[in-house]
């Protein structure tokens, strides 16, 4: 009950939160002298196309564009009245994308669960391989098995991602005939999804998941490992290895707990920095995520597109914390404590 109650209360705390971005965010984008309308007026005028700007001007009326800047955002988010009443992102309604004349909700549609599947397997990458490593490093301190992963730590830290990625690109496909490039074969984009597609998406998904998630779990490892390096030189353990207890089993039952609280937390940070890291490998692989979509409407000021894609990230940025707030709790029983106390 406690439990539940602590999880309802980390989403409540989660919606209020991002309404605040969402402000932060709308404030943001607009700060930029002008918009995508503003200047393709602009230009329109200069070369003398009068039904160009026409239209333009239709456009700005019908978005809600010609409004004060507080009377867009509550319009944007659903929350008052506009040209086609009430209709706004918490009615679905994502906006329109000038850049690409399309619906945002058509633009973002696909971009939205391949982003979330490729991160998503770039974070289990990195737990799967920087948990094991790191505890067998702290483990077999100052022996080869140490230095041989400080050695594959640093060398994934070094290695600028696209680097790494254009290196797999070329000898993953020469020797191991990976595919290149996207995240599926291109008959099955807009195919309903199958086995085939799926086997064709987890095939496609290995380089950009090794990329991705390597400088990540490098540096957990490291960090992991100095974490237990310091809980294992602590009084408890040395009391618990006297009593004769199994050192694999002294290992999870305490040490490993305790250092890695801070991994746990990070889950909401590394939600939006793989999102946010993959903007480039995104582009040199030719991945259809989110990332080179952004970065198009950063450039052209399509400021539904971005406003949309910057909510996405910050509520998987929510979403990741308040999932490693509830995981805490559950894993370390003096935070519980600590809450009943407050």
């Amino acid at each position: 009950m406690v439990m539940l109650r602590y999880a309802v209360y980390r989403f409540f705390t989660m919606l209020l939160t991002l309404l605040v971005v969402s402000v932060l965010i709308f404030i943001i984008i607009n700060l930029p002298p002008g918009d995508y309308l503003s200047n393709q007026i602009t230009e329109l005028q200069a070369s003398g196309q009068s039904a160009g700007v026409a239209k333009a001007e239709f456009l700005r009326q019908e978005y809600a564009l010609d409004r004060p800047l507080w009377e867009q955002y509550l319009i944007w988010m659903g929350f008052w009245s506009g040209p086609n009443g009430f209709d706004g992102l918490i009615q679905g309604n994502y906006g329109w994308s000038f850049e690409f004349d399309r619906p945002v909700a058509e633009i973002v549609g696909d971009s939205l669960w391949l982003t979330a599947v490729v991160n998503l397997a770039a974070i289990l990458f990195v737990y799967a391989v920087a948990l094991p490593l790191g505890v067998l490093a702290a483990a077999k301190s100052r022996t080869w098995i140490d230095y041989t992963s400080a050695f594959v730590g640093y060398l994934g830290l070094a290695t600028p991602n696209f680097l790494l990625a254009l290196i797999l690109f070329y000898y993953g496909h020469q020797y191991f005939n990976l595919p290149i490039g996207g995240l599926m074969d291109p008959i099955f984009e807009g195919q309903p999804m199958s086995w085939d597609k799926m086997k064709s998406i987890l095939l496609h998904l290995i380089v950009p998941t090794f990329v991705i998630g390597t400088s990540g779990a490098s540096a957990m490892m490291q960090r992991l490992r100095a974490n237990m390096l310091d809980e294992l030189g602590k009084p408890y353990v040395e009391t618990a290895v006297a009593k004769g207890m199994a050192p694999s089993r002294m290992l999870t039952k305490y040490p490993l707990r305790i250092a890695f609280n801070p991994f746990v937390a990070d889950i909401g940070n590394l939600l939006p920095s793989m999102v946010s890291g993959s903007v480039l490998v995104s582009v040199v692989l030719g991945l259809q995520t989110i990332g080179p979509t952004l970065l198009t409407a950063l450039k052209t000021q399509d400021q539904f597109l971005s406003a949309f894609i910057l909510m996405f990230v910050a509520l998987l940025t929510l979403i990741g914390t308040m999932i490693s707030d509830i995981l805490l709790v559950m894993l370390d029983p003096r935070i519980r404590y600590e809450g009943r106390e407050a």
